[in-house]
């Protein structure tokens, strides 16, 4: 059964496209869910005007991410962790407290968004990836400090 998407469906197809799905799959989940409609004309012209204005809107979320990712790699972040002697630390810096600490210097990032390539469990300055968006990547530089005694 050929459909015309609304909106993105993850694993089947971007808004605007026409999809060959199956019927139980059109009649029960993305005809019932709004999801998509039937292949007319009026349809694929309605379609059309909203597939360019996501795509600016798109544009648009892009350029501001952009701005951001520029903001964040002009940014460095301070973490602080307890550690032995030789600066291993007890524990792991996780991608949450990266986030946090970007957070607590005004730059709106999500946990999942920080990327790390393995535990950061020693004290000492890196380098540490921020994804944003599938076209838009950073690099935030991350310091870990021994952690103050009480």
């Amino acid at each position: 059964m050929e459909l015309l998407l609304k909106q993105n469906v993850e694993h089947l197809g971007r808004t605007g496209d026409v999809v060959d799905v199956k019927p139980g799959y059109a009649r029960n989940y993305l005809l019932p869910h709004g999801l998509a409609v039937m292949v007319t004309k009026s349809n694929v012209t309605e379609i059309e005007r909203a597939r360019a204005r996501a795509l600016a809107e798109e544009q648009s979320r892009i350029l501001s991410l952009k701005e951001l990712a520029a903001k964040i790699g002009e940014t460095s972040v301070t973490v602080e962790g307890r550690a032995n002697a030789e600066g291993h630390l007890f524990g792991s810096v996780s991608p949450a407290q990266i986030a946090a600490a970007l957070r607590e210097k005004g730059v709106r990032v999500d946990d999942k968004q920080v990327r790390l390539e393995a535990p950061l469990k020693e004290i000492g300055v890196f380098d540490v990836k921020v994804h944003l968006h599938a076209t838009v990547e950073t690099t935030v530089k991350v310091w870990v400090v021994q952690q103050k005694p009480q």
